[in-house]
């Protein structure tokens, strides 16, 4: 018999993280359930007033990824959530983050992408474009120094 217990509650413990892994959806969004590319993948959309795609993307421990984020509009925006997060805080969003998020994954998860339209903006028309670009990067081998930032130095002026 517990025997029988001990693999409901692994079912059970399946269960609850395949329900971590679930977006709640706002009014209006449609998902979209993505698969982590091999090449460059662009996603095109419209987002107004929350009436948009948003997307799902698994996500592997060990893999480096660029999130890049391009729109028109100074009123749309790109949240990323982690689904298997305990909290609702984004990990990362255009408005204070930068339109870039390059990152290598932790653990695996379940990312939800949300371009949303800002409501507490004044705005001109009823939405805007985006698009979304999702890079796997190369990994740097073991070992290799980190690439160095800024300028390289000049044989004229040495450093």
């Amino acid at each position: 018999m517990s025997r029988v217990m001990a693999i409901a509650a692994a079912c059970g413990l399946i269960a609850s993280a395949a329900f971590a892994q679930t977006p709640d959806l706002q009014p209006g969004e449609r998902l979209e359930k993505l698969q982590f590319p091999a090449a460059t993948m662009e996603l095109k959309g419209w987002t107004k007033f929350g009436n948009s795609e948003v997307y799902t993307l698994p996500v592997k421990a060990g893999q480096h990824v660029k999130i890049s984020f391009s729109t028109k509009s100074k009123f749309a925006f790109l949240s990323i959530f982690d689904l298997a997060a305990p909290d609702d805080e984004a990990i990362f969003g255009t408005d204070e983050d930068g339109l870039t998020y390059s990152v290598t994954v932790k653990q695996n998860t379940t990312w939800l992408f949300r371009p949303y339209y800002s409501k507490v903006s004044p705005r001109r028309g009823l939405g805007a474009p985006y698009s979304i670009l999702v890079e796997p990067q190369v990994a740097p081998p073991p070992g290799a120094p980190a690439p160095a930032e800024g300028l390289a130095p000049s044989p004229l002026f040495p450093p």
